[in-house]
């Protein structure tokens, strides 16, 4: 874990809250974006916590550099705001970001949000992804260049439900299989449509009209 907020209480105390799980440890600390890109290339955490606004280079900058990096592949951002706004809701996803928390969840949430954004889940609470996905799909955008390979009837379910927002154990409840078969098939569906990750599974599942806004 990589923790990178401008306010050193406020990374003291996440650091606390994750090193006391069994299965999670913080590697770094960065009190600005610039700093986070430097320590995470020499760290390689699987996951970051980044806050937004913070001096030097934000944390927006900051969580596109990494998602762009190669030797980054492997690690995934979550974004931290104290704000729910939804013009960060949608920089975050179009940097690269698996997902957005704000500042004031539960300990328990955080950690649940480590351990599934770690997983290869996105993490984006139902009301926010709600209206990340309808903002997205009502702005015009230029075809794409190919039609998506063809997906099974398996595929085209759980695309279904992951636009739905479920996670991969309420998917295989629903479907009556194993989470292990969930996560074989969201793999297959990351690779045939090209997706860095869950959220961007959801953008899918909207842009094949499997799922649609719900009216306001």
């Amino acid at each position: 874990m990589l923790l990178a907020d401008d306010q050193p209480l406020l990374r003291r105390s996440l650091a606390l809250v994750i090193d006391s799980a069994p299965d999670l440890a913080v590697v770094g600390q960065a009190g600005d974006g610039a700093e986070a890109l430097e320590v995470a290339r020499r760290t390689r955490p699987d996951v970051v916590l980044m806050d937004v606004r913070m001096p030097r280079l934000d944390g927006l900058q900051a969580t596109r550099r990494i998602c762009a990096a190669p030797e980054l592949a492997a690690t995934r951002v979550v974004v931290l705001s104290m704000f729910e706004l939804d013009e960060y809701v949608h920089a975050a996803l179009h940097a690269g970001a698996s997902g957005f928390l704000l500042k004031d969840a539960r300990p328990e949430d955080l950690i649940t949000a480590i351990r599934r954004t770690h997983a290869g889940e996105s993490l984006f609470a139902p009301s926010i992804l709600t209206r990340l996905v309808e903002h997205y799909v009502a702005v015009p955008r230029p075809p794409r260049p190919a039609a998506p390979p063809p997906l099974t009837a398996r595929e085209t379910e759980v695309l279904t439900l992951i636009g739905r927002g479920l996670s991969n154990d309420q998917i295989a409840a629903r479907l009556t299989i194993s989470v292990k078969t969930v996560k074989t098939h969201v793999s297959h569906l990351l690779t045939k449509l090209a997706a860095r990750d869950r959220a961007h599974l959801v953008i899918a599942a909207y842009d094949a009209g499997l799922v649609t806004p719900r009216p306001r």
